[in-house]
């Protein structure tokens, strides 16, 4: 008795007791969505419940010696089975989530590899009774439909700290940057450009017909979402035209995913040639993630996918962020722990910086803070900006390319690995805005940048000049990096893995800084 009785008490606290789990999480519903009613009770939802992991501080460890040259560890990558042994939810755990789910009637789970993940079906009458508070709503966008709940949720108090997050509730996918708003307003700029295209890259970042992949155990990957599909005429078509002068493939080796029909999307048609043209003759995946699941998260879906894939990628990009101060800490610190899960196997994770500067947002009586975003704010991916030829009609140096996202975390603390870098250029700086509109102890990013000014593009058969952003420089980043996993396989060394640690190790070594374009 003297055993039960704690027990007994907690589960009679417990009863009737909720709190907010993501009590932070933005749930205004952007401009762009419609409001189209109330679900009806019967209709069938997707939540996808995150569960309390073990062992995190053992994680970013590992991560980080894994990662660090100078680590006797360096390249001793784990396997995702060991990163399974490693971080999987506590039996304990494991137990009360499913339990609590089963006694309101939710039966139709499916748990990935890593067992950290549990996607459920059920009723939106369900939903709403699993998690008081939410109420789901039906909200389109041009040709995209979704459910969500227009309030906060709550869980049970003896499931709190089980569970990281519910996927499914909140989050609206971001709007998508609209590349043929780019390339309008780079028309209007700019009557004549050299432009960029394979060859100048290989030419400016001293590529030859050499550096082309032949390693067997080589990969590449880009990511895609919200109907964003490349389109196997259009990257046979780009090769044909700009692939002369070095050994290439024209074809895509795997889609994860669907992929649809139809027409291709720009954003989608840009990564995947330029991926494939700098990473020539290297393996190259698809990870295409259509979101048309209307309560399912595809950003979320992507990463259950590689939590569920004992083999993929060594490099992966990814043109794709939000607004940090649109998501709950609770979220994004969650997906921290699965780029860690990732970067422990060996495999590199870039993102794009964003196309709005340091971004800003008003604050109450006039003041202004710049808006980081997230995923590249995380200090557990490589963050690439963007650059510019200084002279358009030669390939010659670079400066910044005036859209190029950066800025400070908000959320997450500058990681030792760059805290030498970012102070010395702070100190060097002679004219900073406001101290006030950013936070210069957060992680800073981006951690490198490349050209992402006036590319050339072939999307529905169309060669299309004037395309700009940093999903062109990040793609690009990605090839190099798998050429140089190409050299280190030939030699049997490992993979680069996470970039960071050995990235800021190279200042003034290879790596230079990028002038504004003013200057």
């Amino acid at each position: 008795m003297r055993i039960l009785a704690p027990f007994f008490v907690l589960a009679c606290c417990s009863l009737g007791f909720s709190e907010h789990l993501e009590a932070d999480q933005n749930i205004l519903i952007p401009d762009h969505w419609a409001h189209m009613g109330r679900v009806r009770p019967t209709e069938e939802i997707e939540l996808t419940f995150a569960l309390r992991q073990q062992n995190l501080d053992r994680l970013e460890d590992l991560l980080l010696l894994v990662s660090d040259p100078s680590s006797p560890q360096y390249g001793k990558y784990l396997t995702l089975e060991e990163v399974t042994a490693l971080v999987r939810p506590s039996q304990l755990t494991q137990k009360v989530v499913r339990q609590w789910l089963q006694s309101n009637g939710v039966s139709n789970c499916q748990t990935v590899l890593t067992q950290d993940f549990l996607q459920c079906s059920m009723t939106a009458q369900v939903a709403e009774a699993v998690l008081p508070g939410s109420e789901f709503h039906r909200y389109v966008s041009d040709d995209h439909s979704l459910v969500r709940s227009s309030s906060l949720y709550q869980v049970d108090g003896d499931v709190l700290q089980h569970i990281d997050f519910v996927g499914g509730v909140h989050r609206f996918p971001p709007k998508g940057q609209d590349l043929n708003e780019v390339l309008t307003k780079r028309r209007s700029e700019a009557k004549f450009h050299l432009g960029v295209t394979p060859a100048a890259l290989r030419a400016r970042y001293n590529l030859t017909a050499t550096d082309v992949g032949s390693a067997q155990n080589n990969s590449q990957a880009v990511a895609q979402f919200l109907e964003q599909f490349y389109h196997p005429a259009d990257l046979a078509e780009f090769m044909a035209m700009f692939g002369q002068g070095f050994q290439h493939r024209s074809d895509v080796d795997r889609v994860v995913g669907t992929q649809g029909g139809g027409k291709a999307g720009l954003e989608a048609s840009l990564d995947i040639e330029y991926i494939m043209s700098t990473g020539a003759n290297i393996s190259t995946w698809v990870f295409s993630n259509a979101g048309r699941h209307e309560s399912q998260e595809p950003f979320l879906q992507w990463l259950l996918l590689l939590s569920n894939m004992t083999d993929i990628p060594w490099v992966h990009t990814i043109s794709y962020g939000d607004d940090e101060d649109s998501l709950s800490a609770a979220y994004m610190t969650r997906i921290n722990v699965e780029f860690m899960k990732v970067g422990v196997r060996g495999i590199s994770m870039l993102f794009a910086s964003g196309d709005s500067g340091a971004g800003c947002k008003h604050l109450a009586k006039g003041g202004n803070c710049f808006r980081p975003s997230f995923p590249a704010s995380s200090p557990y991916v490589t963050t690439v900006g963007g650059t510019s030829f200084k002279n358009p009609f030669k390939i010659t140096y670079e400066v910044t390319d005036s859209i190029s996202g950066g800025g400070f975390s908000n959320i997450f603390k500058m990681p030792d690995y760059q805290v030498g870098a970012v102070e010395a250029y702070l100190k060097a700086q002679s004219a900073l805005p406001p101290k006030t509109y950013f936070n210069t102890s957060g992680r800073a990013y981006p951690d490198l940048a490349a050209l992402s000014d006036n590319y050339w593009v072939v999307s529905d058969r169309i060669p299309i000049p004037w395309v700009s952003g940093t999903s062109a420089s990040t793609p690009v980043v990605g090839g190099i990096l798998a050429l140089i996993n190409d050299q280190r396989f030939r030699k049997g060394l490992p993979s680069l893995g996470f970039l960071n640690p050995r990235l800021y190790q190279l200042k003034g070594r290879g790596l230079f800084d990028v002038r504004p374009s003013a200057l």
